[in-house]
């Protein structure tokens, strides 16, 4: 996972949460305020330091704070602590206000989210069936990831980037990941071109329709969308990411397009925002309708996305939340609409993990409320039991694992009579908690379970969401056949051209921009891992003629082989 990607899905943090948070309800029940706050607060010590980024934190009860504070550093050159004023950029957490701004613009009768995009987007190619506005909000559209577009084809985080740049990305692809409807894949294109459909529409820009119909009335002083990346945000907290050495980096963008993100705001000013799902003053009942409609697959199936909204549950009570991240920027909103209470957590350092620590929090504040799995006893990612396995035992499940619809990988190697992941761009430990059941040594709930077969299978849960993995057989191609691989190849879809060399026996990968090459390693015949990307050459008459790139949320993207 890379933290220059605005996302949902949770981000692997390097901090271990204390494992000692969950207590019987009646124990809790019988507690003080003050001590439910030093229980809260032990959840953030590894933040609360006058010399680490952290996070800030509030708890939503039946419209008002139950508890609010900031936990380490918001600036550190400066010297400013993190409070609940400090003003962070929520990345996806963003998409809700998206959502909000057509939804009351098909209130206004200035649009209907089964509208063809485009009819509002002209540039966007025909791709043969229509792609809706709900197509869009639902990530049900099939558009490839426009940042996953912009940073393979050279861009990087801190370049200065707008509007032009992102839609004349989609508008080059010749292609989609899947048909419009027929399968979700989140996709920060959808609500990118949703900022573009406000303006359109509204003839006001996102940030300024967000600010008159949404925040000004709700009383939202410190909050906004961010379009022009010199603006001044008083209050504003940097973001970091670790070097390794104990010391921290500036990790912001100058990227300006909104609507897949680009909201800053407060843990206060999302009080108001949360208390309008009880109270609407914005919207009323249809706006709160509109956004907490689950979308639908062409084949039927229901999602749990909504609009700008994850619809689920946590521990038996049902949730209402969206994670994001940007930069070293984290954010988790995380609502309990039958219990009245919500729970935000913003942070400006990349390794920490919100959605989790919000859980925590709600494990503190709901224990009379929230049920275990089985009914009865709590049981936390940091509370599964390791069982002992010999090296031989572990040694059975080692091998290559491919997702065939998203060509992602999997590889599960020995390291010291140690089982190791290889995964997002790193290794982890696997520690092992039934025969053929392992758990991440992550924080997050992350496991996996083997399946023997044959043939072998690894099922990813991640938080709730399963992958499944197909083991293959990996080949071992000689210095002969690697040459015939290297060269350069073009991609009119990125408007980029890449290049395979042969150096030291192994291919490498180089690619526009600052990003170093990477070792493309065999998969199969003609098939590379390069990363978190999958290279699948293409032959004609027998020679390479190009190959097609597979990159999590954008799949099949073509090059062609040039001339040498």
């Amino acid at each position: 996972m890379t933290s220059h990607a605005r996302c949902s899905a949770t981000v692997l943090g390097l901090f271990l949460l204390p494992a000692t948070l969950l207590a019987p309800a009646s124990e809790l029940a019988a507690q003080d305020p003050d001590a439910l706050h030093a229980r809260v607060d032990s959840l953030f010590v590894a933040y609360n330091r006058t010399d680490s980024p952290g996070c800030a934190l509030g708890v939503y009860r039946d419209g008002a704070i139950a508890y609010a504070r900031g936990y380490g550093m918001a600036d550190l050159e400066q010297g400013v602590a993190i409070g609940a004023h400090t003003v962070f950029d929520i990345g996806s957490t963003s998409k809700q206000f998206t959502a909000a701004a057509l939804a009351l613009l098909e209130q206004d009768g200035l649009l209907s989210l089964d509208d063809d995009v485009r009819e509002h987007v002209p540039e966007l190619p025909d791709y043969g069936r229509p792609i809706t506005i709900r197509h869009l909000l639902n990530h049900t559209s099939g558009l490839r990831d426009y940042i996953g577009l912009m940073t393979m084809a050279g861009t990087d985080i801190d370049d200065v980037t707008g509007d032009d740049e992102a839609l004349a990305a989609i508008a080059r692809q010749h292609a989609l990941n899947f048909e419009p409807g027929a399968e979700w894949l989140y996709s920060n294109s959808g609500y990118f071109l949703a900022s573009v459909i406000v303006e359109r529409v509204s003839g006001r820009t996102l940030p300024e329709f967000a600010r008159e119909r949404i925040f000004a009335p709700l009383g939202m002083r410190s909050t906004l969308f961010r379009d022009d990346y010199r603006l001044v945000i008083p209050q504003r907290a940097s973001a970091y990411a670790p070097e390794g050495d104990g010391t921290y980096a500036i990790d912001m963008s100058n990227w300006q397009q909104t609507g897949d993100g680009a909201v800053f705001t407060t843990v206060e000013d999302l009080l108001l925002w949360d208390r309008n799902f009880y109270e609407p003053r914005v919207g009323g009942r249809a706006l709160l309708d509109a956004l907490h409609t689950r979308g639908r697959l062409s084949s039927g199936d229901t999602l749990e996305y909504a609009l700008g909204l994850f619809i689920d549950e946590y521990r038996g009570a049902r949730t209402v939340s969206h994670g994001g991240s940007w930069g070293g920027y984290r954010a988790e909103l995380l609502r309990f609409p039958d219990e009245r209470v919500s729970v935000a957590v913003l942070c400006n350092l990349a390794t920490t993990d919100p959605s989790t620590l919000a859980q925590r929090v709600a494990d503190v504040y709901l224990a009379d409320r929230l049920r275990a799995a089985d009914g009865a006893v709590a049981t936390s990612h940091a509370e599964h039991r390791a069982v002992t396995m010999s090296t031989a035992q572990l040694r059975r499940w080692t091998g290559t694992y491919q997702d065939s619809a998203s060509g992602e990988v999997r590889r599960v190697v020995m390291r010291d009579s140690v089982l190791m992941l290889e995964a997002f761009g790193r290794e982890w430990p696997l520690v092992p908690i039934a025969d053929d059941e392992f758990r991440a040594d992550v924080p997050v709930d992350l496991t996996f379970r083997f399946d023997a077969g044959p043939p072998v299978r690894l099922h990813q849960n991640l938080q709730g969401s399963s992958t499944t993995f197909r083991a293959i057989e990996t080949v071992s191609p000689g210095v002969a056949e690697l040459r015939a691989y290297a060269g350069r190849f073009r991609s009119d879809e990125l408007d980029a051209t890449y290049e395979v060399r042969l150096e030291d026996d192994a291919l490498q990968l180089v690619m526009p921009g600052s990003s170093p090459s990477r070792t493309l390693r065999p998969l199969q015949r003609d098939s590379f891992q390069a990363g978190t990307m999958v290279i699948r050459f293409q032959r004609s008459g027998g020679r390479i003629s190009g190959f097609l790139l597979d990159q999590g949320r954008v799949r099949g993207l073509v090059f062609q082989r040039t001339a040498q």
